[in-house]
């Protein structure tokens, strides 16, 4: 079993602990959940608009305060996460809000498919039962980061199999390495020299975390792939890590 030392830290809050103490009233964690998440707000509103959302859309708009609904809504007895939740809330505001469009302008309302999408995926709220449409865009969502990691790793030489195949076998070790990825993340000049050689800065990221060269080497692949998600806008494997990390 691998023991590895790291500087000690305060402990992350889960999400679900941080939307407690946001419904308790602490404005600056409410601000700072909402930046955030703005990548998957803004995919969210994209995913029902079937185009590029930018913040300054109207559209984007509505998705700011359907997640802020959500946050106030959730509990933790709902038996799906805060994001899957969010995601909901998200998706059937900005529907109501394009009907309500269509209906004032008289525009053409083939942005909405009152039959599931096969292609995409998406189906209308109104037309399934609440964790019917959960299901099936919490299931697509996660295709879909699948499917862009994917890409990114070729990038770096490496596949999904390579993951599985080069994956520490211990939980605790699973977690040590993305404690490490964690690290090299949060170093922005270690972070720069992934992305632009393509490649684990081993050697300089041997000095800053109280880890083995051996072991660093060992765990590359894996290592590499936990700081891809890290760093990038994968809002369901991210939670995940989160929820590793936290534990």
């Amino acid at each position: 079993m691998l023991s590895f030392l790291f500087v000690t830290k305060k402990k992350k809050k889960s999400l679900e602990e941080t939307v407690l103490l946001i419904q308790q009233g602490n404005q600056t964690l409410l601000n700072e959940l909402i930046d955030s998440y703005k990548p998957f707000i803004a995919r969210t509103v994209s995913s029902v608009c079937k185009r590029y959302i930018y913040e300054t859309d109207d559209e984007f708009s509505i998705g700011l305060i359907a997640f802020h609904e959500a946050i106030e809504k959730y509990t933790p007895e709902r038996k799906s996460s805060l994001l899957n939740f969010a995601e909901i809330i998200i998706k059937r505001r900005v529907i109501d809000y394009i009907r309500k469009q269509a209906k004032n302008q008289h525009i053409s309302m083939d942005i909405i498919n009152e039959k599931e999408d096969e292609t995409a995926g998406i189906t209308i709220v109104n037309e399934l039962s609440l964790e019917d449409y959960y299901k099936k865009s919490d299931e697509q969502q996660r295709k879909e980061e699948v499917l862009r990691l994917q890409q990114v790793l070729l990038s770096y030489d490496l596949k999904f199999s390579d993951l599985v195949d080069n994956s520490p076998k211990h939980a605790d070790a699973r977690k040590n390495a993305m404690l490490v990825a964690k690290a090299l993340v949060d170093h922005t000049e270690l972070k720069h020299l992934l992305f632009e050689k393509k490649r684990l800065p081993v050697k300089q990221l041997e000095k800053i975390v109280d880890v083995s060269r051996k072991t660093i080497e060992r765990n590359r692949k894996y290592i590499i792939a936990m700081a891809i998600i890290l760093a990038g806008d994968y809002v369901y494997m991210k939670d995940y890590i989160k929820g590793v990390l936290d534990s």
